[in-house]
């Protein structure tokens, strides 16, 4: 099974790749120069979202290094107790919506120091994939089309990143253990 999973892992993006290559020269698609006239719009749209995405990295920035991440932590730490919850994960938890590459450093040390298959690394790599760069995404893609009222956007993305975090704990508790 292990070798299946692994075999279309592998070749899952080249093949979508190849289809839509495919398929726009079934449809008699220009493809070439369509994807030309969207690296084009893509730039564009980069540089309007620049002036986002640098307000973005001064705050995550300062939440780093002010640290307020410690003060969570200690304030947690008697309710994380009580849910058996890791505390190495809040952190991530924490990051998670607010810097992709925070997080994923985060990651990174947690799977180092007590390994990929151990229950934390298994916890780490689950919340990586069940929740969202909330704050990244409203940045970039509100950002790069004008949209200035963010609030159910916000709220909604953070209770999803939440639910996403609770559900990975749940999950990963239940089918690995603590």
């Amino acid at each position: 099974m292990y070798e299946i999973i692994s075999t279309i892992s592998l070749w899952a993006i080249p093949s979508i790749i190849c289809l839509i290559l495919l398929h726009g020269i079934w449809k008699r698609i220009p493809v070439y120069e369509t994807f030309v006239d969207g690296a084009k719009e893509g730039f564009g749209t980069a540089i309007k979202i620049i002036p986002h995405l640098v307000g973005m990295m001064v705050a995550v920035t300062i939440f780093r290094a002010s640290g307020a991440l410690d003060y969570i932590l200690a304030f947690l730490s008697p309710v994380l107790a009580i849910l058996h919850i890791p505390s190495e994960i809040v952190p991530l938890a924490v990051i998670r919506p607010i810097s992709g590459s925070g997080a994923l450093a985060i990651t990174t040390d947690i799977i180092e120091q007590f390994g990929p298959d151990s229950f934390l690394g298994r916890l780490a790599s689950t919340m990586q994939g069940s929740t969202d760069t909330t704050l990244y995404v409203l940045t970039v893609y509100f950002g790069a089309v004008g949209i200035r009222k963010v609030g159910y956007a916000l709220k909604v993305g953070l209770w999803a990143d939440v639910a996403g975090a609770v559900a990975a704990i749940f999950i990963v508790t239940l089918i690995f253990g603590s």
